[in-house]
């Protein structure tokens, strides 16, 4: 072979240079001056494009999937749906949700980041709080990113949680936050927002079998973490879902006690919010 595959351009995988274009050997070859070359690298020197390997472009995905932007965007997916949001900008004008996405990230995300060491993670996730989410012209919605909550969470979340019960100084239990989205989630699934008015959740594969767990919970219900527990024991074992099992790892118990006042009446979802983001 004359080509390395995992540094080759690849379709709909965004652009790429090459110097040498044609067939045929050297008679049917076209080759870029240098000059020219040289012009091309100072237009994208200027941009700040960075060039690296295929390698340390997985890096900078696995960083931006698993700790970055895709957890806060889902976690203000799930909460915008509950709290009758329609942009996602709009949220970043709420003092809880803001607080809620900077300590998943910053707080509970960076300490196990994959560093790819091309980009500084939280500077990263600096532009994502303060440039991106913020950007009204941005027409992403909550429920477009609700969509497939369930395919997404494994990784979004689940990959982090991994990384704290693997570590020798991290304790899976100092995650506050995280177990907050989860509780969020449940709640969302059952399709009724923080005033009490019914929603349609977005598509989802596993929609149907997540919420058979959900039917057995109403808005107003007062009952114990330990009640909740029982009911949803099926679903926050789940590795499926959850990408661990949150009651091996000793996430679920917390999961349900925030999921019981979420549901303990109207206004639950702001009430929470407001009291462990504090």
């Amino acid at each position: 072979e004359v080509s390395e595959k995992r540094n080759d351009a690849r379709a709909n995988c965004g652009f790429a240079l090459v110097k040498y274009t044609g067939a045929r050997g050297k008679s049917g070859t076209s080759d870029a001056t240098a000059e020219l070359m040289a012009r091309i690298r100072c237009i994208f020197d200027k941009a700040g494009i960075i060039y690296t390997d295929h390698a340390t472009v997985d890096k900078v995905e696995r960083m931006k999937v698993t700790t970055c932007l895709n957890p806060l965007h889902t976690a203000l997916a799930v909460y915008g749906c509950l709290l009758g949001y329609d942009r996602i900008w709009k949220e970043m004008k709420d003092e809880e949700l803001v607080r809620l996405i900077k300590t998943i990230g910053y707080k509970e995300g960076l300490p196990v980041v994959t560093d790819p060491g091309i980009i500084d993670p939280k500077k990263f996730i600096d532009t994502v709080v303060n440039v991106r989410l913020v950007n009204p012209f941005m027409p992403d919605t909550p429920q477009r990113i609700a969509t497939d909550t369930s395919q997404k969470l494994p990784i979004r979340y689940g990959e982090t949680i991994k990384a704290y019960m693997a570590s020798e100084t991290l304790d899976v239990q100092q995650l506050r936050m995280i177990p907050l989205v989860f509780a969020g989630w449940l709640r969302y699934l059952m399709a009724v927002d923080d005033n009490g008015n019914a929603f349609t959740p977005s598509p989802d594969p596993m929609l149907g079998e997540a919420q058979s767990y959900a039917v057995a919970f109403r808005l107003g219900q007062h009952i114990t973490a330990a009640e909740a527990m029982d009911k949803l024991s099926g679903l926050l074992s789940s590795e499926k879902v959850f990408g661990v099992d949150l009651i091996q790892c000793g996430l679920a118990e917390r999961v349900c006690e925030y999921f019981v006042e979420l549901i303990a009446s109207p206004g639950a979802v702001r009430a929470t919010l407001k009291k462990y983001t504090m």
